[in-house]
């Protein structure tokens, strides 16, 4: 009785909000099947650290546990990264290896971000910490946070996963924007035909070491996306890629997205510094979109078989979503506008670069 009157007396009112924040993000879960997959078990696991006198959080509470032993570890996110390489089909990108270029161009937005979050007033670390939300992968985001800003790592997290499940509400007005009906008119060739099962087996392998020699600091990171991608193209191990995409990603979401959870208590979430970091996320998203949109204009001034801009767009890391949006686009522009596979070669390629860039901000303020 004693306990049930200590709770009702410390109910304050951010107890309250963050109860309301996490039944949206089931809500946009559930009805909008905004990244259900992770906005669930966030949403779920902010009603629990929010309870007063919560037995799921605390030195032995449960959620509590899990964030030391899978975040506070990396050990989670990288996890999802032997998934994520597992599910990626880089053959796309490996019939036109020039595709990776639209990937580097529409990391702009960390950059952009970085200096913005600074002149707000965040140090480095934290204003890096936030700047990464615009490579759009959630995993990078939270994996960078952890290392440098672990104070933020909630709405860092809840900005990175509501805004990847947004691409499809973001970057259609920002490519409009800045392309006209004739850029969005144009059509580009996909060549047919497979990659060799030695190239797609060499090329996660030359990747890690390459990107690991440049940039150290993005070795975990690509290192665990590759190796899922050559569990699923070295042929012999079927059974484990098929484990790595389904058991291992389905189980490590979820104590994804539920240890997250442990991080959005009122008292830590609630402050001006949320709401400048969701706002600084969508400027990350923005920027990203535009850099790509605007690297593929560029080379267009000296190529003459003409690229669509809008594919540009998909060089941030939102796989396979920003594809289909830029598919759809070019439908409604010319039904015969058939973009989807160049569309994902850039998406894959911003993938890895995602990635590396990850990594290189560890690399430069660790």
């Amino acid at each position: 009785m004693i306990t049930l009157i200590q709770g009702l007396s410390i109910f304050g009112y951010k107890q309250v909000i963050m109860l309301v924040v996490g039944l949206i993000l089931i809500w946009l879960a559930i009805n909008r099947k905004y990244e259900p997959a992770l906005l669930l078990p966030i949403g779920f696991g902010t009603i629990l650290a929010n309870i007063p006198l919560s037995a799921a959080i605390g030195e032995h509470g449960p959620m509590t546990i899990l964030f030391k032993m899978g975040i506070a570890t990396e050990l989670f996110p990288l996890l999802i990264f032997i998934a994520i390489g597992a599910m990626i089909d880089f053959t796309p990108l490996l019939k036109n290896p020039f595709m990776l270029l639209f990937g580097a161009a529409a990391q702009f937005g960390i950059f952009v971000t970085i200096v913005g979050a600074v002149l707000l007033g965040f140090d480095i670390k934290d204003a890096a910490s936030i700047g990464i939300i615009g490579a759009a992968d959630g995993p990078t985001a939270i994996y960078v946070a952890n290392r440098f800003s672990p104070a933020l790592l909630g709405p860092i997290s809840v900005a990175a996963y509501s805004y990847m499940a947004l691409v499809p509400i973001i970057q259609p007005p920002v490519i409009r924007m800045l392309t006209t009906k004739k850029e969005r008119l144009i059509h580009m060739d996909y060549h047919a035909g497979d990659v060799s099962r030695s190239v797609r087996i060499i090329f996660p392998i030359a990747i890690t070491i390459i990107a690991g020699i440049f940039v150290p600091a993005s070795i975990a990171l690509i290192g665990f996306l590759m190796f899922g991608n050559l569990l699923k193209e070295c042929g012999v191990l079927d059974s484990l890629a098929n484990s790595a995409q389904k058991e291992l990603g389905n189980i490590v979401t979820i104590l994804l997205g539920i240890s997250i959870a442990s991080t959005m208590q009122g008292d830590l979430f609630i402050r001006p510094q949320t709401l400048m970091i969701l706002g600084l996320g969508l400027v990350a998203f923005v920027f990203d979109t535009a850099g790509g949109v605007l690297f593929a204009k560029g080379l267009n001034v000296f190529f003459k078989k003409k690229i669509n801009p809008m594919i540009g767009a998909c060089g941030i890391s939102a796989f396979p979503m920003s594809a289909r949006v830029i598919h759809q686009m070019g439908q409604k522009e010319d039904p015969f506008n058939f973009l989807l596979m160049p569309a994902v070669s850039v998406n894959v390629g911003g993938q890895i670069a995602s990635v590396i860039a990850g990594g290189m901000i560890l690399a430069l303020l660790g």
